[in-house]
């Protein structure tokens, strides 16, 4: 049998360039989807094509097995990813893998919660081959906060809450599995770390990795939204504080145990995620 074609949409981004290796690990052919013609994706065959422009998505989406859908940055996500879907169907993609977020439900008071409730309820109505992945707070969201914990502090608007994060690469080896895999259509996976832990306890993984004292700080939600104002637009500022409030109330703290029942690996544990970031946190080049 010949190894599957599967385009990887967002193949630059966090999960979408450790998806590219995983899926290659497992002799898949990759077609790494990006809007930049300049930055080719090692190991797959570049194609580039933007969500907006429906003409090149149909072109990536010649002769492809199966596709990966993963969220936009853009205020119009859900329509987005549902034109992309229906796209799909259309050229006869065989197999649909969603990315979609922890607890996603279409009454959510979470903006973000209720995009993607959005895009998988019109997926599930195309008559595809589809499997939705619904990973909780990714762990590498802490290289966002790397210029302050490289001076020794990072702060939220979450208190002692805990969060059963994950780590990008355990989403990534997921998807590569479910992608290539068989036995997956019509499901949902929640996929989670191992452990549910408090920025307190993430404080205490980067400390103990990087072997320097860093804290965490809670903050407010106003205090949050000011330092981030103007780094991120409106809508998405407004959408990460709504995440926050989840996560502060206790609703984002479940363990699943899709990542090893689905890869028969372990998910990673945040001391690992600690261990092999260390570096990133040495620098404040790695600020957002």
């Amino acid at each position: 049998m010949n190894a599957p074609t599967v385009l990887v949409t967002g193949a630059t981004g966090t999960v979408g360039s450790a998806l590219v290796t995983a899926l290659r690990s497992r002799g898949a052919a990759v077609r790494a989807m990006t809007r930049n013609p300049d930055h080719p994706v090692p190991g797959a065959d570049t194609v580039v094509a933007d969500l907006r422009d429906p003409a090149s998505i149909a072109a990536a989406l010649d002769g492809v097995d199966a596709a990966f859908l993963n969220s936009p940055s853009a205020e119009d996500a859900a329509a987005l990813q549902i034109r992309f879907a229906d796209i799909a169907r259309d050229a006869g993609v065989h197999r649909l893998v969603l990315l979609s977020q922890y607890a996603a439900h279409a009454d959510s008071p979470v903006r973000f919660l209720r995009w993607h409730a959005e895009v998988e309820a019109h997926v599930q109505e195309l008559g595809l081959d589809h499997t939705v992945l619904r990973p909780n707070l990714y762990m590498q969201g802490l290289l966002g906060f790397a210029g302050t914990i490289a001076q020794g502090w990072f702060g939220a608007p979450i208190g002692d809450t805990a969060v059963s994060a994950i780590d990008a690469r355990d989403i990534a080896d997921t998807a590569a599995v479910v992608l290539t895999g068989t036995g997956h259509a019509g499901r949902t996976y929640t996929l989670t770390g191992p452990r549910a832990v408090t920025h307190d306890e993430i404080a205490h993984a980067l400390s103990g990795a990087t072997g320097r004292a860093i804290a965490f700080q809670d903050s407010s939600a106003e205090q949050f939204t000011a330092a981030l104002t103007g780094v991120l637009p409106p809508w998405q500022l407004a959408g990460l504080v709504e995440d926050y409030a989840h996560y502060a109330r206790g609703e984002a703290a479940e363990v699943h145990t899709a990542v090893a029942d689905i890869t028969g690996n372990p998910a990673r544990d945040i001391t690992d995620f600690a261990r092999d970031y260390a570096a990133a946190f040495a620098s404040v080049a790695y600020a957002r």
